[in-house]
């Protein structure tokens, strides 16, 4: 299990080397409805959560502001537990304090907010959108520890799949939050289902490759369950995850659930290494970036170092 979830503050900058102080690091802990968004990353002319996000940063800074993500998610998907990080200069992190000598981050925090309200709303709004206030709130910002990498310095990222199935019963209060299937379906099948899916593999059969990347990832854990509620969760945790990994694998299962497919069908499947129409991608609302988990503080740095000579190292 990972060492730690969290960094503490870093200490003072040091001075660079032409006797200017070292840009300041920020973590920002980030939930959002993926609903109205085009996924995280910033595209041009769609509507993206990066986008909105560090256009409510760039008007609070005042300057264009660009961020590092833990792990992008596809349009549709919501997050719980994403973060980023941002570098700001060691004027701009004091001047976010004002002449109170405030704590740069809780101003950065509460102000932020205000600005994206700004920018889910009236701003939307002229631009002939629907309002969505409070469709993307920062949780907390705090100057991270030397070596912090949103993305690289990660060592793991927990998500969560909710469906809705007969035995639940259909409720239109949670058709954004949950895939809504007809028919009861099998959790100890599911739960067997899955059995195969830990440790290190080459997860071709459930990605849609992207070129110069590898599709062998770690999966730490992965569970099915029916909570007390009746829903169904899978919940599973990895190193890293490829291009609709997860939403691949929830499919597989709920084929399984069905009946559809014996449950050793899923287990064949990923031994084959093989892309295939036979798959079924879970549609995206009811997965759920919950958490993402970082070393001690010690070890950002070389945990940093490590995740970027292995992604150089993969074949183009």
């Amino acid at each position: 299990m990972p060492e730690s979830t969290t960094s503490s503050h870093a200490s003072a900058s040091a001075e660079g080397g032409q006797g200017e102080p070292r840009p300041v690091r920020l973590r920002i802990d980030v939930s959002y409805d993926g609903g109205p968004f085009d996924g995280w990353a910033r595209q041009p002319g769609r509507e993206t959560v990066q986008g909105a996000v560090e256009d409510a940063l760039s008007i609070l800074i005042r300057r264009e502001v660009r961020t590092v993500v833990a792990g992008r998610t596809d349009a549709g998907v919501h997050a719980r537990g994403q973060v980023l990080h941002l570098d700001l200069t060691d004027r701009e992190w004091k001047q976010l304090g004002g002449a109170r000598a405030e704590d740069p981050a809780a101003v950065l925090t509460r102000r932020a907010n205000g600005v994206l309200a700004r920018v889910l709303g009236t701003e939307r709004k002229q631009r002939g959108l629907p309002e969505i206030p409070g469709a993307i709130v920062i949780r907390s910002s705090q100057r991270a520890a030397e070596g912090f990498d949103a993305r690289f310095s990660a060592i793991a990222r927990r998500y969560t799949y909710r469906i809705r199935d007969g035995a639940a019963g259909h409720d239109p209060l949670t058709r954004t939050s949950t895939w809504w299937v007809r028919e009861t379906l099998d959790v100890e099948a599911m739960s067997a289902a899955v059995a195969p899916v830990p440790g290190l593999h080459d997860f071709l059969s459930f990605c849609k490759p992207r070129a110069g990347s590898t599709t062998v990832r770690d999966v730490r854990e992965i569970a099915v369950e029916r909570t007390a509620g009746g829903l169904i969760e899978l919940r599973i945790e990895a190193d890293a995850f490829c291009h609709n990994m997860v939403r691949a694998i929830v499919g597989a299962a709920v084929r399984v659930g069905k009946g559809e497919r014996p449950a050793g069908w899923l287990g064949q499947r990923l031994a084959e290494r093989e892309r295939s129409s036979d798959m079924l991608l879970a549609p995206p609302q009811g997965l759920v970036l919950e958490q993402v988990l970082y070393p001690a503080e010690a070890r950002l740095a070389e945990r940093a170092e490590q995740t970027r000579a292995r992604r150089s190292e993969l074949p183009a």
